[in-house]
């Protein structure tokens, strides 16, 4: 028994998944697939802006004028929310070490809920781009 041979997913696919990236469930949208778009990238920006009410820190690659390393699995996952990562980074809001904010109650569960948004976000992509691809309807 022969494995079938993948087709080379279209140009068209690759378009939509970098859409539906950075702006969380437009690649659905712009496939009319409404309940995926409402669903999917609902729950990102829901979990994005919870995480950012709840005081939850974003993570980049510099801390206190140096390259730490240990910030990039959290920096990837924080960059999987798209736009939105980017708008707060250009505003610089919450990614500066505040010890005010370091001390509420809810800063680790806000920092989770960020990491979650980003990492749901990446799931929403490839389910838009495999729609697109025609690997699922």
């Amino acid at each position: 028994m022969e494995a079938e041979e993948a087709e080379p997913a279209p140009g068209f696919a690759w378009l939509i998944g970098a859409v539906a990236w950075f702006i969380p469930g437009v690649g659905h949208l712009l496939q009319q697939k409404w309940w995926r778009a409402a669903l999917m990238g609902g729950a990102v920006w829901i979990c994005f802006f919870v995480g950012l009410g709840m005081g939850g820190h974003l993570f980049d690659l510099w801390y206190e004028g140096s390259l730490s390393l240990l910030r990039v699995p959290p920096m990837i996952a924080d960059i999987g929310t798209g736009a939105p990562y980017f708008v707060a980074w250009l505003l610089d809001y919450n990614f500066k070490e505040d010890p005010v904010q370091a001390a509420r109650t809810t800063y680790e569960y806000g920092t989770a809920f960020l990491w979650i948004a980003g990492l749901l976000n990446y799931l929403t992509m490839l389910d838009a781009f495999d729609i697109a691809a025609g690997r699922k309807p």
